[in-house]
């Protein structure tokens, strides 16, 4: 079956997010994205750190002003685990025009986890219910929360469902892999479920949608989830949220649209970026996934991380262009 004679049937409610990945989804890459592909309904932004007395970092912050972010609902998400800090960054960004923010409790990296962030927080149930206790009268958004089974152990979650049930949450995304298994091995569905079957909230799903396929067989087993949130899928297959909705037949060239929209990306990282290195680091990420889904695109990725100025950059891509190339997609299919 062709990609776009995929018709899944959508259910009435269905949304998709577009999942929170520091260094790749940030407003550069949302702006360029959302001009060349539908499908998403809203993005939750990479995450803001509440740093002592309320601060945070500058760069974060112009991620998400709203003049940055018109072109798509956006769902600011913030890193910490101390009340005052974060309400203080919580009501900023309210008064910036966001009714809702984020608590990151998923982010499985040591540098944060070993401070007791992100996922690091999940085997502390005690934290997590203080923390709240403390900080929801001092907010003036409403908040969702984003987290994974547990740090080590898959159970983690469990204990933290009955806590999580005494507040009043937009919402809870759960990626079904445990901290320390970063992202590695499989998505534990099984525990998915349990969790599920605990909370009283709205649950989005997130972690391993990577193709049509991938979302029809999870979403076939948990019929009650109408909100899914893509990641890396995307990154290798930027068509992924239109096929899941059925509406990938609105697209007459791939290639041309995957070219328009590396263009507009790339003047934009240009012009966002100060340095070449930096520049050409971003891009090989950008490659990174997105290659591989294009024919020859593992031998033009093995060139592309050869460069070092944005001119031998432009040189390379144009050629590899210019040659012809076609859509296979991640599974080359």
């Amino acid at each position: 079956m062709a990609p776009c004679e995929y018709k899944h049937k959508v259910l009435p409610n269905m949304q998709l997010y577009l999942a929170p990945l520091q260094g790749f989804t940030d407003r550069v890459f949302r702006n360029s994205y959302f001009r060349f592909f539908s499908g998403f309904d809203c993005a939750m932004a990479p995450f803001i750190s509440a740093l002592q007395l309320g601060h945070c970092k500058k760069k974060e912050l112009m991620d998400v002003l709203p003049e940055h972010n018109g072109l798509m609902k956006v769902i600011p998400q913030i890193m910490g685990n101390d009340p005052s800090d974060f309400a203080v960054v919580a009501n900023l960004l309210f008064d910036m025009g966001y009714p809702s923010v984020n608590w990151n409790l998923g982010c499985p990296y040591k540098m944060l986890t070993k401070k007791k962030k992100g996922s690091g927080l999940l085997c502390y149930p005690e934290r997590v219910e203080d923390f709240l206790d403390r900080v929801f009268p001092l907010m003036k958004t409403r908040l969702s929360i984003k987290m994974r089974l547990g740090l080590h152990d898959k159970g983690e979650i469990l204990a933290l469902m009955p806590i999580l049930n005494r507040y009043t949450l937009d919402e809870i995304t759960i990626h079904p892999r445990t901290g320390a298994q970063m992202y590695e091995g499989g998505v534990d569905l099984d525990a998915f479920g349990d969790a599920c079957a605990m909370s009283r909230h709205t649950i989005v799903y997130n972690g391993d949608i990577r193709s049509r396929e991938d979302f029809e067989r999870i979403s076939a087993r948990f019929g009650f989830i109408e909100r899914w949130m893509i990641g890396r899928g995307v990154l290798a297959d930027p068509f992924l949220p239109m096929t899941i909705k059925g509406e990938c037949d609105r697209v007459s060239d791939k290639i041309k649209t995957i070219k328009q929209f590396h263009d507009d990306y790339y003047q934009e990282r240009l012009d966002y970026l100060s340095g070449p290195a930096h520049v050409t680091d971003r891009m090989k990420a950008f490659w990174s996934y997105l290659a591989p889904s294009l024919e020859g695109g593992t031998d033009f990725f093995k060139q592309v991380k050869k460069v070092k100025t944005p001119e031998h950059y432009t040189s390379v891509v144009e050629n590899f262009f210019e040659r012809g190339t076609c859509w296979n997609g991640p599974s080359g299919i």
